[in-house]
């Protein structure tokens, strides 16, 4: 109540009486919301909930798994909501603190975590302390392995400690499975789940390709084939065998991970020149451009078998022309294996050509263009006198084979997702999609994929920030709401944007 004095005063000479009617009134409250619903799970159950997957599943992000991002990891943030709809305890393989990386026999295998330096991402000056030879101990409800291809899910000694060593198995499974033979989804099977998710498989059998360059020592895995080789009859019976006991659960499908920052950052043509610098590697290829079509003159007299180089047309020599000029905006030099090979006729004419537009240069090039291939010789620029190997670049035939493979591994999650009723699908392709043109909401923010300030997708330019995973958790809350009935939406029990931050700062350790 509020009061409101109604005076009427007798107000003597030395004033200071007055008397007063005091009414009473309503105060001017704004409408009382709507009261939410209470949360109910429809027809799941939580009280063992599994996750597997492998990086984002265990909460990679800036280039490293830490304490405080295995804590904001998408599966702990839904098994919190979870919790209140009959959900069980949720256990995390946790490192030993937030610097990140891995040490075996004491020495550092995977570096510390990125943080923002102001201008860009820097390696943190810290030396890792998670040392995977001392195994932990138990049961974990999150199975998320980074680095895992679908076929690794599925593989005996994955997780054993010596095969680190050898290659052959994976060190951040190698410090929590249960055993050195066993598996990622045994360990998953033997707690019995009543509920999973099953996230971003798929995501690495296409990420190691694209991360190396497309250049053929990170393969893509091929859809066709037997179980734990071909993708189709992997990721089958992954979700065989984890609804082969009644739970139900959710799957995510594979984004276009060539929309990632690591893919989108660096620019095709980042090389600033002054006017004589120029016109001396103008005048350096000169011979190179002149050879070109000097081949091409002979082939079309004669002169050279036009077997030696069949497809080497005049757009083949205009679009291998290297030519820089004064100022900045110079495209790059790369190699090209997709150009007719002409070293055989001209072992100066290597396959190279200047980037376009259609090329993609990994984040990591961004720190190796511009420096010397010879120390020695301030002429050997790498990027301009000498090419971008093969693993700096995605050629445009490349990013095909990416896209290709990412169609086929979704239209199969999708026909698997579809035939069995105990799984929904949870779609990160057009997530990503959005993210990537106009941006996806999340409460008050508008999250892209720009990196650093875009808020989705953390400082490595592959994986989400911990606000990306709590966007994350909720397109896994909104399609067990569609496709179970429970109601995580409209009671309210969502992830919130402002509970999760898209920078670590480097004192948090």
């Amino acid at each position: 109540m509020k009061n409101i004095y109604k005076c009427f005063g007798l107000l003597l000479i030395f004033g200071g009486l007055v008397a007063c009617e005091i009414d009473e009134i309503e105060p001017n409250l704004p409408p009382e919301a709507a009261a939410l619903p209470a949360l109910e799970a429809g027809s799941l159950d939580f009280s063992k909930y599994v996750a597997v997957g492998a990086s984002f599943t265990a909460g990679f992000t800036d280039g490293a798994l830490f304490l405080a991002s295995q804590q904001n990891s998408f599966p702990n943030i839904l098994a919190q909501q979870f919790a209140n709809a009959g959900g069980g305890d949720f256990t995390q393989p946790l490192t030993n603190d937030n610097i990140g990386g891995l040490l075996y026999g004491g020495n550092v295998i995977q570096g510390a975590r990125l943080f923002f330096n102001g201008a860009g991402p820097a390696g943190l000056d810290a030396t890792p302390t998670n040392e995977v030879t001392n195994k932990l101990s138990g049961s974990f409800n999150n199975m998320g392995v980074p680095g895992a291809k679908s076929f690794h899910i599925l593989a005996p000694g994955y997780g054993s400690v010596p095969g680190v060593l050898a290659g052959t198995a994976n060190p951040f499974f190698s410090r929590f499975s249960s055993g050195e033979t066993t598996s990622i989804l045994d360990d998953a099977m033997s707690q019995n789940p009543t509920f999973f998710t099953l996230s971003e498989i798929g995501g690495n059998d296409v990420l190691g390709y694209a991360t190396s360059g497309g250049d053929g020592t990170n393969p893509i895995t091929p859809s066709a084939g037997p179980v734990g080789v071909g993708f189709d009859a992997t990721f089958a019976t992954l979700v065989g065998a984890l609804t082969s006991g009644g739970a139900k659960g959710a799957v995510t499908n594979v984004p276009f991970i060539t929309d990632l920052p690591h893919f989108t950052t660096v620019p095709h043509n980042p090389v600033p020149l002054d006017a004589a610098t120029a016109g001396a590697v103008n005048a350096a290829y000169a011979a190179y451009n002149q050879g070109l079509q000097d081949v091409l003159d002979g082939i079309n007299a004669g002169l050279i078998p036009a077997a030696a180089a069949p497809n080497f047309d005049q757009a083949e020599v205009d679009r291998r022309q290297i030519s820089f000029a004064a100022g900045e905006g110079n495209a790059v030099v790369i190699a090209d294996e997709t150009l007719s090979d002409l070293t055989g006729i001209n072992p100066a004419l290597v396959s190279m050509r200047q980037a376009t537009s259609d090329d993609l240069l990994v984040l990591p090039s961004s720190s190796f263009i511009g420096t010397l291939a010879d120390p020695s010789n301030p002429l050997s620029v790498n990027g301009v006198a000498i090419p971008l190997a093969d693993k700096w670049v995605l050629l445009p035939s490349e990013q095909e084979a990416i896209r290709n493979a990412t169609v086929a591994y979704n239209a199969t999650i999708e026909a698997v997702t579809t035939a069995n009723p105990n799984v929904v699908l949870v779609d990160l392709n057009s997530v990503l999609t959005e993210a990537s043109t106009t941006g996806v909401t999340f409460d008050n923010y508008n999250m892209t994929t720009d990196l650093v300030f875009g808020g989705l997708v953390s400082l490595d330019g592959i994986h989400l920030t911990s606000r990306g995973y709590g966007l994350m958790a909720n397109k896994f809350l909104e399609a067990l709401d569609a496709g179970f009935g429970s109601n995580f939406a409209a009671s309210g029990s969502m992830a919130k944007a402002d509970d999760l931050p898209i920078i670590y700062p480097a004192s948090l350790q």
